[in-house]
């Protein structure tokens, strides 16, 4: 499988855009034309800085306007083809890309289509070149593939074939299917776009909202499928128009587009789709069956202040390491090490972020396959010095420079706690805590769709719906990632001003990675009593919030009485219902969250955002207002 980027897709000028895409590990890209344009280097000159690269040009586009128009314009549409044919040569490219007409003289008629492109493929091969047709969504008269697969049949011309797009073919509701009667050698090349499900003009959304396959709703597993059983060979390429990409990172975001192309060639492959021998084998996706644990990076009167605020929760110090400043406070299936190290990744991160979550520990099966699965998707591999008795455990850069450690059981991976820490006398004083429900990432908006797709590419993980959260100064932007069983949750959560909760925690933190953690308990109610035994103090939730509770949902003014007193917010859904308490903020706006599922309730706990984000607010010093 050959590999390729439309220039468009990415943001900067037109050698970051190449820098960018060769990095990314791409076999090649499309020139899109404006690109090539606005770049001062001559067409020669261009073709030989894209392969010293190592990329190829797998296609010139766009071509507009071109088909079914009447005599008096039709000679010249002929007249800027070859001028396009000049340009491609000296490029060194053979295919261009002739997009439907929305010429408002088009006059339609699938044979003076076809009679066109017969003609202009005769002057194609005189060159030894190549034109694909593409039906654009809004074309004046054609806007279906399978009206483009006619005209294209009806030229009878090897050197024109058929471009498809799975924007142009999903957007308007075509089934994929469609596209396996064709033959795979009259396929030319595959345009490839995912976008969210919105209800617009079909114009402005492929401008606006194309987005990189796994990152929006549309079945590109299925689009590719399709494609594939037709035989097809050729490049798979992105072409993608969003605004939010446009003033991204160029890296980053080719990096981003890299890593769903494989993926999805890979699912494709998985499932029987494609010959192994097109597209080399990852790694299989794996469960995450859990958090093994999160690591703090803190020193000083932070460390005690962490230390102190578990102690609260009725977390236990059970351990030290044997040769590093690492205490190890467990609950339940929970462990938090606090690392107090002055030199060393964690020791960085302090440095960079004040107290903060440096790294997560994540169960699963194999770790030696998840991280290179991880690596062969462009994760960043981690690595640091071990010392004696220490286990190499495999790791990938996360969030904000954060490390994500893979951690199994068939390895003895897991056994990490009874080779590298000791035993520390401890107290049986618990609060019933049991396991992390979920850990909440904070962000930028515009990162939020690279670590969403960072995590479902990697692991087994379904997505929710984004939502928006109300933060009393702004909106912040939440997605949940999460596996079938539950076993491992995340939040995503985008800030776009700093004014916000969110934004004031990146701001304040310098952009760490985790804001806050869920932990989860069978009982809260005994939870908090016995939280309130190691005198944990929670966050006041107003009596207002209580009076709207008793009237938007049928509860007992005992079970009013009980989350009143124990500020104890609560959801319900048609699957059950939800509690949540929260710890007041703490190190530059982190805090603890504990919660209890009832019943199979998926959210989490959405609608009562607002009244937790307004009462922590009252707690943080006013805007402008220095430290005492």
């Amino acid at each position: 499988m050959k590999t390729s980027i439309a220039t468009v897709s990415i943001s900067g000028n037109f050698t970051e855009k190449l820098d960018a895409i060769a990095a990314a590990g791409f076999d090649g890209l499309e020139i899109f034309e404006q690109d090539f344009i606005a770049h001062d280097g001559n067409p020669r000159d261009v073709g030989d800085l894209i392969r010293s690269k190592g990329l190829e040009i797998t296609l010139f586009q766009p071509f507009r306007d071109f088909e079914a128009l009447p005599d008096s314009i039709r000679i010249k549409a002929f007249d800027r083809a070859e001028r396009k044919f000049d340009l491609m040569q000296e490029l060194g490219t053979d295919l261009l890309l002739i997009c439907s007409s929305c010429h408002p003289q088009a006059l339609g008629g699938i044979d003076r289509m076809a009679q066109d492109f017969h003609e202009l493929g005769e002057r194609a091969a005189k060159r030894g070149l190549r034109v694909g047709f593409e039906a654009l969504a809004w074309g004046k008269h054609v806007n279906d593939h399978r009206d483009a697969w006619e005209v294209v049949r009806r030229a009878d011309h090897q050197s024109v074939g058929l471009i498809l797009d799975s924007f142009h073919t999903l957007s308007r509701k075509i089934d994929p299917n469609t596209i396996r009667s064709i033959p795979g050698d009259k396929i030319f090349y595959i345009h490839l776009a995912d976008a969210p499900q919105i209800e617009m003009d079909l114009l402005y959304w492929s401008r606006h909202f194309r987005n990189m396959p796994g990152e929006g709703d549309f079945d590109i597993k299925g689009f590719m499928t399709a494609v594939m059983a037709t035989g097809y060979k050729g490049p798979i390429s992105l072409e993608i128009f969003n605004d939010q990409f446009r003033g991204g990172n160029p890296k980053g975001i080719a990096k981003d587009g890299y890593r769903s192309l494989v993926a999805l060639m890979d699912d494709v492959r998985c499932r029987g789709a494609v010959p192994s021998a097109n597209v080399a084998p990852l790694p299989k996706r794996q469960s995450v069956n859990g958090v093994s644990f999160v690591e703090f990076a803190s020193r000083g009167a932070e460390a005690e202040a962490l230390d102190i605020m578990l102690k609260t929760l009725g977390f236990v110090h059970t351990g030290n390491h044997i040769s590093k400043q690492l205490s190890l406070w467990t609950q339940g299936d929970i462990r938090i090490v606090v690392n107090r190290e002055t030199i060393g990744f964690a020791s960085s991160a302090y440095v960079a972020h004040g107290s903060t979550v440096c790294a997560v520990g994540l169960s699963v099966d194999d770790a030696s396959d998840a991280a290179l699965r991880a690596r062969k998707l462009g994760a960043e591999h981690f690595e640091q010095p071990t010392g004696p008795g220490e286990l190499n455990i495999p790791a990938i850069r996360g969030l904000s420079g954060s490390v994500l450690h893979l951690v199994d059981e068939v390895s003895g991976l897991s056994e990490v706690w009874d080779l590298e820490f000791t035993a520390v006398h401890a107290s049986d004083h618990m609060a019933g805590l049991t396991r992390i429900d979920h850990l909440a990432q904070t962000m930028s908006y515009d990162e939020m769709l690279s670590w969403s797709l960072f995590y479902s590419t990697l692991f087994k993980m379904n997505k929710s719906p984004m939502v928006d959260v109300i933060d009393p100064d702004g909106l912040v932007r939440s997605q949940a990632l999460e596996t079938v069983d539950g076993a491992f949750r995340i939040t995503l959560n985008g800030a776009e001003t700093h004014r916000t909760m969110a934004g004031r925690f990146l701001a304040d933190s310098f952009g760490a990675s985790v804001q806050h953690i869920a932990l989860a308990s069978d009982d809260i109610f005994a939870t908090a009593k016995a939280l309130a035994v190691s005198e944990f103090e929670p966050l006041e939730i107003p009596e207002n919030y209580y009076a709207d509770l008793a009237a938007r949902f049928d509860l007992s003014p005992e079970m009013l009485s009980q989350l009143s007193v124990n500020n104890i917010l609560y959801d319900e859904d048609e699957n059950g219902s939800f509690f949540q308490m929260y710890s007041k903020p703490f190190l530059k706006n982190m805090f603890f969250e504990v919660v209890e599922r009832r019943r199979n309730y998926q959210g989490y706990g959405a609608p009562n955002a607002p009244f937790r984000i307004a009462a922590q607010k009252r707690l943080l010093r006013p805007k402008g207002v220095p430290k005492a």
